[in-house]
């Protein structure tokens, strides 16, 4: 009752429903380039490298996630929302030009440039997010976008492998042009009241070391995002596992389609009840709950029985949020406005690029050890990291703070 009635005042709020919405738009259409870019190139090329080179290509941009901050504390977060989703949309429809592997220079610029534009949008909406959003109800809407997210990526693959088959990657681009096109109409109907931001004093430099330097300084913010890195170092290496589990469960590579999809079902789920667990268990122990349940999770799918690994994919779909929704749901509720954009720039660079750094990892390793040692690993390491969470409980912070004035909903 409690979730049913906290979620239904999120989706009373007009700026909540009209930012829930865009996620909705924009993730249906970064989903389907996501599969689509890589079956693109392999098209053009019959190379599995080139084809890997895509994601690596969105990635890769995360790693200057401080710096990118800098410019959703620099302008006006909603006008810079609408900025990028026009510039992503006439860059998309470059693409159509794209029928040969003389062309993938321009869709590995095209993708690259989709990355960099992503850390500016999480890190400039999660800033507009906070400010218009009423603080005790962040949990619940960083769960519920948590559910949008997960949800888009059950269907839009299915939706862009349909439309690639039928139109080419042309067609995928133009479908993603026209959500980010979409999601500029959301943007504009915000009602957000936003002064200019002064002009900074200092050099970007100093700019982006203010950012890093609060997040890094703030002990309840620190180990948070330290634990959301761990954790989703340790989900990369696992996630490189999963075609070794299903080898090992005697089906073929498409099944883990299906792990997949029930793992997405986890996700969903969570995240409608995220918000009324941060208020019952407090920040620290949701995400130590969330990271042991996922290390069961990880840890039993080294047995290779149909029923359990579903039970596991489940589990580790449900687990996995934890900690990302309460890392998140911290760097609004403590940062001051100025910073916001840097530290959730920041912050989403030491939770996210583990997740690569694991895939790649995880690559080499099951070829090198059994992936039931690898996953009895993992879980243990995935263990000790929800230990160490519980182990300092002080400053959990169970209660949300009352907004300070003009912090409220706009």
């Amino acid at each position: 009752m409690t979730t049913t009635w906290t979620a239904t005042r999120v989706l009373r709020d007009g700026n909540a429903r009209l930012y829930l919405t865009g996620v909705v738009i924009s993730g249906f259409g970064t989903s389907a380039l996501w599969l689509a870019s890589g079956v693109w190139v392999k098209d053009l090329t019959g190379s599995d490298g080139l084809a890997a080179l895509c994601m690596l290509a969105m990635w890769a941009p995360t790693l200057a996630g401080p710096l990118l901050g800098t410019l959703a504390d620099r302008f006006r977060r909603r006008t810079l929302l609408i900025a990028v989703s026009l510039l992503m949309a006439v860059l998309l429809l470059t693409l159509c030009s794209v029928d040969s592997p003389r062309g993938l220079w321009l869709l590995y610029a095209v993708l690259f440039v989709y990355g960099a534009s992503g850390v500016v949008h999480d890190a400039a909406e999660s800033a507009l997010i906070a400010t218009v959003v009423d603080r005790s109800l962040l949990g619940d809407f960083n769960g519920l976008r948590m559910t949008a997210n997960e949800g888009m990526k059950l269907l839009a693959p299915l939706a862009g492998a349909g439309l690639y088959a039928g139109y080419g990657g042309a067609g995928v681009a133009v479908l993603d042009a026209g959500t980010f096109l979409l999601a500029t109409v959301v943007y504009a109907c915000l009602r957000v009241r936003e002064d200019r931001p002064p002009a900074p004093p200092d050099r970007v430099r100093g700019r982006t070391a203010e950012g890093v330097s609060y997040l890094w300084g703030h002990p309840a913010l620190r180990p948070l995002v330290l634990a959301g890195g761990a954790t989703m170092l340790c989900a990369g290496l696992s996630g490189a596992l999963v075609h070794a589990v299903v080898d090992a469960l005697g089906h073929s590579p498409a099944y883990a389609g299906v792990l997949y999809a029930v793992q997405g079902a986890g996700s969903v789920i969570v995240g409608l009840l995220s918000g009324a667990a941060l208020r019952q268990l407090g920040e620290r122990r949701f995400a130590a709950y969330g990271i042991a349940v996922l290390a069961v999770g990880v840890a039993l799918r080294a047995v290779p029985d149909d029923p359990l690994a579903w039970v596991c994919c489940l589990a580790i779909g449900a687990g996995l949020p934890a900690v990302l929704i309460v890392a998140l749901t911290a760097v609004q509720r403590e940062t001051p406005g100025p910073l916001l954009g840097r530290v959730t720039a920041t912050a989403n660079t030491l939770v996210y690029t583990p997740n690569v750094v694991g895939l790649a990892a995880g690559a080499a390793l099951v070829e090198l050890f059994d992936h039931r040692l690898l996953l009895a690993v993992l879980g243990l390491a995935l263990a000790a990291t929800a230990t160490t969470l519980l182990r300092h409980p002080a400053g959990d912070g169970r209660a949300v703070p009352p907004a300070p004035p003009g912090d409220g909903p706009a």
